[in-house]
This record gives structure tokens, sequence and C-alpha cells, in this order.
């Protein structure tokens, strides 16, 4: 396992200093993730992210994501889910025209610990159907159906209690996380690596369903044609707040 995510990482370090035309950018993710248990084995993942560009001036990307998981045990659950993404024209590389996507993913997760050391292995594949767009010459936005893209996603997170010995209630803690996009099938262009992403920052647990966080996020994208690039400088904040549906009320 170490050795996978030691691989990814380097093809992921090794692209982006092979290439040029690389754009910076700065922007900001503000995120909600909850994910609401209501049998031992089942749970739905629910998911929005608020991304803009040029700190919060503009729209980068709207995202909306839902899943149903399916429990395994403690360490081991998978989900399957629907996500509706929007994306915007922004920055110095920015799409001819606002694009929406309908997304199929399925993931599996696996978490472990070792002492003060949580671990977290999510592998993801994505099914993208996107907006063939483009805007004629009256600059009216023409939709000629859809593309059809396929990805695959390793993350791999450490999560560290700082003020108590494990994470429990009321506890502060630092989160860091390594993710690799990986294109494949017909259709993905020039370029295998699609994005990597690398994340620090700290965090809040109040209790087992509600804690949160913000951090920095270094976001290296990979453009279609293998030439142009962006190197995204975010701010990131999320809120996880989880539900549980099988508790009894009073």
């Amino acid at each position: 396992m170490k050795s996978l995510f030691i691989t990814l990482a380097l093809l992921g370090a090794n692209f982006s200093y092979s290439q040029k035309n690389i754009d910076t950018q700065n922007g900001s993710w503000w995120m909600y993730f909850g994910n609401h248990k209501f049998s031992e084995k089942l749970s739905l993942h629910t998911e929005y992210q608020f991304r803009r560009n040029d700190f919060a001036s503009y729209w980068q990307q709207s995202l909306m994501r839902v899943g149903l998981d399916y429990h395994f045990n403690k360490e081991n659950s998978a989900t399957a889910g629907y996500g509706w993404i929007v994306s915007f024209p922004y920055g110095k590389q920015p799409i001819q025209v606002q694009t929406t996507e309908h997304r199929i993913w399925q993931q599996f997760i696996n978490q472990s610990n070792s002492g003060r050391f949580y671990f977290h292995h999510r592998y993801r594949l994505e099914e993208r159907f996107i907006e063939n767009a483009r805007l004629d010459s009256n600059n009216v936005k023409i939709v000629d159906g859809y593309k059809f893209r396929q990805r695959a996603r390793y993350r791999f997170l450490v999560t560290i209690p700082i003020t108590n010995k494990k994470m429990e209630d009321n506890t502060l803690f630092f989160s860091a996380y390594e993710e690799v996009f990986l294109g494949f099938g017909k259709g993905i262009g020039k370029n295998i690596l699609d994005q990597n992403r690398l994340f620090f920052g700290l965090g809040w647990r109040f209790n087992k369903q509600f804690n949160l966080q913000a951090g920095y996020l270094n976001q290296f994208i990979v453009k279609s044609d293998g030439i142009n690039m962006e190197r995204n400088h975010q701010f990131q904040a999320a809120v996880t707040y989880n539900f549980d549906f099988t508790k009894k009320r009073e």
C-alpha cells in the first residue's frame, strides 16, 4: 500500500515538473459532508462544495454528491452514488462556457490506526457525462450531447489528535492528505494524470457526529491538451455533521 502511494505521488510530482505553461491562481473551497446512519450496515452520504476563484470573488465550481454507503465493519465501507457538478469559466485558462456534468461514482474506504496516527485510504472510480458545450457566433450556449470520461482516484489521509492521545470528543487534530486522479479509457487526451491534490490543516472534533476543519490545499490540474496546467492555492474549510437515525429519540 505504501509503495502504491509513493508511486502515484512521484508520478504527480514528476509530471508537474516536466511540463510548461503552468498558471498559478488562488481560491477557496467551502464544503459540507455528512454520512447519515439509518441501520447497522447502511448510511446516506451527502455532500456539497462551494468552490470559488480569486479567493472568493468568482465561481470555480459547484459540486453536489449523494450516495449509499454499505459498512462491512468499522474499518471498511463501500459507496455508490451520483454527482451533479457545474464548472464555470475562471482564471487564466478558462473553459469556453459554463458546463454541467452528471457523474456516477463508486468508492471503497479502509480505515485503521496505529497509536496516535489514524489512516484512511479511499479508492474511487468515476464515470463522467460532461456537456459537449460551446458558444455559437451570437455567444449563445449550444449543447451537442455529452462526452463520456472515466477517472480513477486514490487518496491517502492521515489524522493525528493533538490535545488528546486519541480521537475523542473535544479534540484538536491535524490532518493531511495526498490524492491522485488518473484518467483512463477513451477520450482522455494527451495526459493520464488529471489532477494531484495535497492538503494539510487543523480541525476540531466536537463529537463523533460533528467536526470542523480548515487548511491549505495545493491543487494541480492538467488540461486535456497535456500542455496547459493550473496550480491553485486554495483555502479549504469543511464542516462534517452526521445524523444517526438508529438512535432512539425521547
